[in-house]
């Protein structure tokens, strides 16, 4: 059986037309392997093997102009020829205005479908900035998603995320890389705080999937762990997936930060090994992101 994969979360550079501030040598993140992905990815390096074709992505913003986020759009409009949709970069702390101006802007761009600005250690002063339920309002009138990405573990910020969902039920959220689960090295949590963290994580994934808008993207897993295990991947995969359900589960790559652990086609064969049922590999690896980012192929 061939499965036709469309990865729910990626990223293509060029490094000539594009800024791409983390990525420069002298800035944050100061990973030690930051130079293997330091160059230029296109459609061509997203290459799979049996029993996989590779038939759309999602591309999530990349850092390209956080400025002005539509000319990464119109670099991939012009550029891509497999189907995608695109996760463009915003600001949310900006102004009501300048927030619908960007917005709008940025629904000029056919493939535009969801909006991310990362929030990660920053999550609990967005998410209770002055102006973030009048944007967040917004991108649900315009029927753009957000992706969502910080540490849900985090209980003052999850707290806040609660809130907004409550008060903006027509938002949907995509939460990214599983919302960073901590890593157990050897199988074993390291201290009681991580073990915690652990229970934390478990535990919002359970509030969060209780919000029918919401579903989550499982990938990422080099940036928790550069040398994470098989079995990692099946024990978040697995707890997502009995909170969520079958249907609001994806597998994504992350590429091409998932080459700091693997090749794209080894992570999507170690994801084909994990212990899922034909109908189960379907709706993780396509079904889901067509529905939740509205693709058809």
């Amino acid at each position: 059986m061939t499965y036709k994969l469309i990865d729910a979360h990626l990223h293509l550079f060029d490094l000539v037309q594009g800024d791409y501030h983390w990525l420069k040598e002298d800035n944050p993140p100061f990973w030690p392997n930051k130079s293997m992905i330091s160059q230029n990815f296109n459609e061509q390096n997203l290459t799979v093997s049996p029993p996989f074709e590779l038939g759309a992505f999602i591309h999530i913003e990349a850092g390209f102009d956080n400025q002005q986020p539509w000319r990464e759009i119109a670099w991939l409009e012009s550029h891509c020829q497999l189907p995608f949709k695109s996760v463009a970069a915003i600001d949310l702390t900006l102004n009501k205005n300048d927030f619908v101006q960007q917005v709008d802007k940025l629904l000029s761009y056919q493939s535009v479908i969801g909006c991310r600005h990362i929030l990660d250690e920053q999550a609990e002063n967005i998410l209770q900035s002055k102006d973030i339920q009048y944007n967040l309002n917004y991108l649900a009138t315009k029927q753009l998603s957000l992706d969502l990405q910080m540490a849900i573990a985090d209980k003052g910020a999850l707290n806040l995320l609660v809130n907004l969902l409550k008060k903006i039920p027509t938002l949907t959220v995509i939460i990214d890389h599983a919302g960073w689960p901590p890593y157990p090295n050897e199988g074993k949590f390291d201290s009681k705080s991580q073990e915690y963290t652990w229970h934390n994580w478990q535990a919002a994934i359970h509030t969060l999937s209780e919000f029918e808008q919401c579903a989550i993207k499982c990938s990422g897993w080099e940036i928790i762990d550069k040398n994470y295990t098989i079995e990692f991947l099946g024990k978040v995969i697995g707890s997502c997936i009995e909170t969520f359900g079958d249907n609001r589960v994806m597998l994504a790559s992350n590429f091409p930060l998932t080459l700091f652990n693997r090749s794209y086609d080894s992570l999507w064969q170690t994801y084909s090994g994990l212990n899922f049922t034909s109908n189960q590999l379907t709706a993780l690896m396509s079904a889901n992101a067509a529905y939740w980012y509205r693709l058809t192929l």
